[in-house]
C-alpha cells in the first residue's frame, strides 16, 4: 500500500514509493568495493523496509522514520530520543577531506570520533577543491576526479551515519556554489557578478535549477549560494561574488536563484553573508572585515532587502552569519540580528551556519568574550545553529557540552537550534532517501548539453558593451590577420577559481576567435605581460621601470599587432588581484597592463579592448583612446565563445552595468543608489563624474521609448500604480534592451535616494518591433523609513523615470499618493 503524505511533506508519495526499491539497492551497492577501497563496516540491508528506513535499528517504524508523519511530529519524536551528545553533534560542521577530515572514506576510527553521534553537515567533501597548500589536497582524491567513484564514496560516507550511528541521522552535505557546484564534473557558469549583469531573473532561476539537480546528483544537499551582499565599494575583493550595488536588482536575482535551487526541495540554498558584510571599512578583507561605516537607514534600505526578499518570497533555508560587527556588536553574537531580525521579523525557518571563524572572532578579534567558551555561549544564545570552520568538531563541542552541563546554555535553547537543523534535513528528504544511488543515472544529470547551452547563454547575456565609437564593433569576418593580445587572451583559468567548478574545458578568447574565423585567418597571439607582475601592488604608488622581461613581452605584442587588421587586447583580473581577501587600493588595470595597451595602440592597428575581471576598473586611457570596449566579467567555461560571438556580430551584447565605474578610487564611495547631490562632482579641484554609470550598456542597434502611461494619476495610499511604456527597436539589428524604471519621492520627511530602481525587464526586439513594457508599483516600492524609523508611504508626488540607464532617462512623469 502506498503511504499517504501530509501537505507539508516535501516529497510526493509517488517519488517515495519509486525510491523504496532503489534505496535498498543503493545501500547495498554502497558496500561493494568495486568502485574503490572497501570500508570496514558490514552491510545492514535489514534496515531498509518498503517505504521507510529503520534508522534507530529497533525493528519498528518510529514516528521520525515515517515519511507519512508531519515534519514537526517527526522532529518532536527524534528530539525526545536524542542525548546531549547527539544533539550537540547536530550543531557543528565537519570539513571534508583535505580540509579537516583525514579520510576520504569511513574508517574504524570514526567510531571513536565525535561524529559517531552524528554531524550537522560535512562541507566540501570530495569536491576537487584544494591546492595542496592552505586549501589542502582534496583536488588529488580519486573520489573527487572519477565520477563513479565519487558517487560511491559519497554514499559510503552517508551510509556510515545511517547505519553506524545510534539514531541514523543523515548528514547534510554542504558545498560552495558561486559559478556552479564545485566539483570536477559540474556545469561552469559565469560569476555571480556576470549573472547580475544579465538583468535576467528567469536565467538566474534556471541556473539555480541546474545547480540543484547537479548538486543532488553529486551528493551535495546544501549549497552556499547566492551571495546577497550588496556592493558599496568597488575595491572590495568579493565584488565578483555579488549581483551588484543595487538592492532591488540583487533581490530580484536572488529570489529567482533561491527558487530555482530549492524547487521541490532538491537542495537547500544558504545565502551569504548576513549581515552588513559588504560595507567593510576601506573595503578591507582578510582579518579586517569589521566596523562597517554605514548609517542605519542604508543598512535597512540597501544591505538587508535581498535577504528579506529571499526569506519571505523564496523560503530560503540557509543563512551564513558574517564575521563583522555592526555598531559595535558582532553579528554572530547578536540575538538582535540572528533571532529578532532574521527569525522573528523576516520569518526565517532554516538553519544558520557561521562564516569560518566568526565564533572565534567574538573572543580573538572583537573581544566581546573573555575566552572561546564564552564566545560559544554568546553565539548559540544569539541564534547560531551550526559552527562551520576549519578546525575539528571537538574544538567546538567540548566547550559547548560543558556549557550545557553547567546550565549556562538551557536545553530549550539547544533543542531550538537542533530543531532548525533537523527541519531542513526532513524537508530535503534526507531521512527517507539519503543516497545518490546509481552513478550512471546521476552522471546523465550533470553537465548536459542543455546545461552547457544555458551557460553559453548566460555568458553572452552578461556581456556589456561599454564603448563603441563609430561602430568599431562588430568586426568583419573576412579579416586576413588578427592579433589577440594580453594576459587574459589565452588564459581561461579564471573559470576554475575558488568556490566554483574546477573541471571541463574553459574556452579562452583566443580559442573562441580562432574557432569562429577558421584556419583561413592568421590569428597571432602574444601574452605581453602578466596580470599583476613583479612588485605589484607596490608599483602602484612607487612606479618602477619595466623589467627586461616585461619590455620583451610588450615588444612581442607590438610585433603581433603591426600589420594586423585588428588587435583584440584582453586585460583585467586574475587570481592575485580579485576574490576573497583580494581587495585593492586602486581600480586601475593591475601591473603593466595599461603600458601594454598603450604600446599596442601606438602601432596604429585598430584596437578593441576586452575586459575579463571581477570588479569595475578605471580604464580612463582606454575610454579616451580605444574605439571599442567590451566588458565580459568572469564568463565561465563558455566565455571565449561568447566573447567571439559578440566581437563578430553573431551575438548583439545587451547587458547593463549593475556597478558604477568610477574614474579613480579617489572618488570612492561613488555608487548607486545615492542621496541628492551626495555625489555632486562640480569641484574644480578633483576629477568629476563616473566613467560609466549604473545601468549603462550599449548595443549594435538603437531603441526608442515612447508613450509613457501612469495610472491612476492619483492613487489612495495602499493602492498600486501601473506604469507602461512603448519600446521600439529603431535600428537595423535584432537586440536586447533592458528597460529600467526608477522612482523618486519628490518631497519627503527624510532625504531619499535620487533614483530608486523599482522595475526592469530584458526584452528582445527585432528591427522595427515595438513592445509595451508594463510595471506595477506596489506600496512597498514607495515606502521609506520616516524620522521615527517606521516604514511608511508618505502622501505626495512621486516621479517615475524610465530609460536605458540611470543616466539615460527617456520618459518620465508623476503621480500622487493621497489619503
Amino acid at each position: 500500500m502506498k503511504p499517504s503524505l501530509p501537505p507539508n511533506c516535501p516529497r510526493s508519495s509517488l517519488r517515495i514509493v519509486a525510491l523504496v526499491a532503489a534505496l535498498a539497492a543503493a545501500a547495498t551497492s554502497a558496500q561493494t568495493s568495486k568502485p574503490g577501497t572497501a570500508v570496514p563496516f558490514a552491510p545492514r540491508p535489514e534496515l531498509y523496509h518498503p517505504g521507510w528506513i529503520d534508522l534507530d535499528k529497533n525493528g519498528r517504524k518510529d514516528v521520525y522514520e515515517d515519511p507519512a508523519a508531519p515534519i514537526d511530529a517527526r522532529i518532536d519524536d527524534l528530539l525526545a530520543r536524542m542525548t546531549v551528545d547527539e544533539k550537540t553533534a547536530q550543531m557543528v560542521t565537519l570539513y571534508g577531506y583535505g580540509r579537516v577530515l583525514d579520510d576520504e572514506l569511513p574508517t574504524l576510527r570514526w567510531k571513536q570520533q565525535p561524529w559517531k553521534d552524528g554531524i550537522a553537515n560535512i562541507d566540501e567533501h570530495l569536491n576537487a577543491f584544494g591546492d595542496g597548500n592552505e586549501h589542502g589536497d582534496g583536488s588529488k582524491s580519486q573520489y573527487a576526479l572519477d565520477f563513479d567513484k565519487h558517487v560511491w564514496a559519497m554514499d559510503q560516507v552517508q551510509r556510515f551515519f545511517i547505519e553506524q550511528t545510534r539514531l541514523g541521522i543523515p548528514a547534510d552535505f554542504t558545498n560552495e556554489g558561486l559559478r556552479g557546484v564545485p566539483s570536477a564534473f559540474s556545469t561552469n557558469f559565469p560569476s555571480e557578478l556576470g549573472v547580475g549583469h544579465t538583468w535576467d531573473p528567469e536565467l538566474a532561476g534556471r541556473i539555480g535549477g541546474v545547480m540543484a539537480i547537479e548538486a543532488r546528483a553529486l551528493g551535495y544537499t546544501n549549497i552556499y549560494a547566492p551571495v546577497l551582499d550588496v556592493v558599496r565599494d568597488q575595491r572590495w575583493g568579493r565584488t565578483e561574488e555579488s549581483y551588484g550595488e543595487d538592492p532591488f536588482l540583487a533581490s530580484r536575482m536572488g529570489v529567482a536563484m533561491v527558487k530555482g535551487m530549492q524547487r521541490d526541495h532538491r537542495i537547500a540554498s544558504t545565502a551569504k553573508h548576513f549581515a552588513v558584510y559588504s560595507a567593510n571599512k576601506g573595503a578591507r578583507e582578510g582579518d579586517a572585515r569589521t566596523d562597517p561605516q554605514v548609517a542605519p537607514r542604508e543598512v535597512e534600505d540597501v544591505l538587508l532587502p535581498p535577504f528579506k526578499a529571499a526569506i519571505r518570497e523564496a523560503g530560503l533555508l540557509g543563512v551564513m552569519s558574517s564575521y563583522n560587527d555592526y555598531d559595535g556588536v558582532p553579528i554572530t553574537g547578536s540575538k538582535y540580528w540572528l533571532t529578532d531580525r532574521l527569525r522573528k521579523e523576516f520569518g526565517f525557518r532554516g538553519y544558520v551556519v557561521s562564516d569560518s571563524d566568526a565564533v572565534e572572532f567574538l573572543h580573538s578579534k572583537h573581544a566581546v568574550a573573555g575566552d572561546y567558551k564564552e564566545a560559544v555561549r554568546q553565539a548559540v544564545d544569539a541564534g547560531l545553529n551550526v559552527r562551520t570552520t576549519f578546525t575539528p568538531p571537538e574544538v567546538y563541542l567540548t566547550p559547548l557540552r560543558a556549557l550545557v552541563r553547567e546550565g549556562k546554555l538551557p536545553m530549550a535553547t539547544i533543542d531550538a537550534r537542533v530543531r532548525d537543523v533537523l527541519r531542513v534535513k526532513f524537508m530535503l528528504g534526507l531521512f527517507d532517501h539519503p543516497y545518490i544511488g546509481d552513478a550512471k543515472t546521476a552522471r546523465a544529470k550533470v553537465d548536459t548539453e542543455e546545461d552547457r547551452a544555458l551557460a553559453l547563454r548566460a555568458a553572452r547575456e552578461s556581456l556589456v558593451l561599454l564603448k563603441n565609437k563609430e561602430g568599431a564593433l562588430p568586426l568583419r569576418k573576412d579579416l586576413k590577420t588578427i592579433a589577440v593580445i594580453g594576459p587574459n587572451a589565452d588564459d581561461a583559468s579564471y573559470a576554475h577559481r575558488q568556490y566554483g567548478p574546477s573541471g571541463g574545458h574553459a574556452i579562452s578568447v583566443r580559442e573562441g576567435i580562432a574557432t569562429k574565423l577558421g584556419p583561413g585567418v592568421d590569428v597571432r597571439y602574444a601574452k605581453g605581460v602578466e596580470i599583476a607582475g613583479k612588485n605589484w601592488p607596490s608599483i602602484e604608488i612607487l612606479p618602477e621601470p619595466l623589467t627586461a622581461e616585461e619590455q620583451a613581452g610588450i615588444d612581442e605584442a607590438v610585433r603581433a599587432a603591426k600589420g594586423a587588421d585588428v588587435a583584440v587586447v584582453v586585460l583585467g583580473d586574475g587570481r592575485r588581484t580579485v576574490g576573497e581577501s583580494r581587495s585593492r587600493t586602486s581600480l586601475d588595470l593591475p601591473g603593466r597592463q595599461e603600458a601594454l595597451l598603450e604600446a599596442v595602440a601606438a602601432t596604429g592597428t585598430p584596437v578593441v579592448l576586452v575586459l575579463i575581471n571581477g570588479r569595475p576598473m578605471s580604464v580612463n586611457w582606454a575610454d579616451a583612446h580605444v574605439p571599442a570596449i567590451l566588458e565580459a566579467w568572469f564568463p565561465g567555461n563558455q566565455g571565449g565563445t561568447a566573447v567571439a560571438d559578440a566581437l563578430f556580430g553573431d551575438y548583439n551584447p545587451g547587458g547593463k552595468l549593475t556597478v558604477t565605474f568610477p574614474k579613480t578610487a579617489g572618488q570612492i564611495p561613488f555608487n548607486f543608489p545615492t542621496k541628492p547631490n551626495a555625489q555632486w562632482e562640480g569641484e574644480r579641484s578633483r576629477v568629476n563624474g563616473a566613467l560609466y554609470n549604473f545601468g549603462h550598456g550599449l548595443s549594435y542597434t538603437t531603441f526608442a521609448y515612447d508613450n509613457l502611461r501612469i495610472t491612476p494619476a492619483k492613487q489612495r495610499n495602499g493602492g498600486n500604480v501601473d506604469v507602461a511604456v512603448d519600446v521600439r527597436n529603431s535600428g537595423a539589428r535584432a537586440g536586447d534592451e533592458v528597460v529600467q524604471l526608477y522612482t523618486r519621492d519628490v518631497v519627503s520627511s527624510v532625504t531619499t535616494y535620487e533614483k530608486n530602481l523599482r522595475g526592469f525587464e530584458r526584452v528582445h526586439l527585432a528591427p522595427g518591433e515595438t513592445r509595451t513594457i508594463r510595471f506595477t508599483l506596489k506600496p512597498a516600492d514607495l515606502a521609506l523609513l520616516n524620522r521615527k524609523m517606521q516604514r511608511v508611504v508618505e502622501l505626495g508626488m512621486f516621479r517615475v523615470m524610465v530609460g536605458s540607464a540611470s543616466d539615460d532617462i527617456r520618459q518620465q512623469g508623476e503621480f500622487e499618493i493621497v489619503e
